[in-house]
């Protein structure tokens, strides 16, 4: 399990705490995608102020990363997250159906071809 709260050692200058707040915000997203979360209940748990939790989710919404749910005004995960995971998920099945074609170009008997 990854640690959010902990900066590398190795790298540790280049760590930019708005843009660790921005990770940190997707990861309390995570698992709200059907009722979402207001900007105070972003804020306390994140421990940063409701004009921080206002300003990174305007610039997750520009990128699709999260979205304002219009009924309830509670915010989510977007689409872009999800596309992004998918597009992992095609690019590991197709690395794995060519491993399997090299393990099976490889492991026909002689005599078979």
């Amino acid at each position: 399990m990854i640690n959010h709260d902990a900066a590398p050692e190795a790298g540790a200058k280049y760590i930019c705490e708005p843009q660790q707040r921005l990770m940190r915000l997707i990861h309390t997203l995570k698992g709200h995608e059907i009722e979402g979360m207001t900007p105070g209940d972003i804020a306390k748990h994140n421990k940063c102020s409701p004009s921080q939790v206002t300003r990174d989710l305007a610039n997750l919404k520009h990128f699709g990363y999260a979205e304002q749910i219009p009924i309830t005004n509670r915010w989510r995960l977007g689409p872009a997250v999800v596309q992004i995971a998918m597009a992992h998920m095609t690019a590991l099945d197709r690395a794995e159906r060519r491993l399997d074609e090299i393990k099976n170009r490889f492991s026909r008997n002689l005599n078979d071809g």
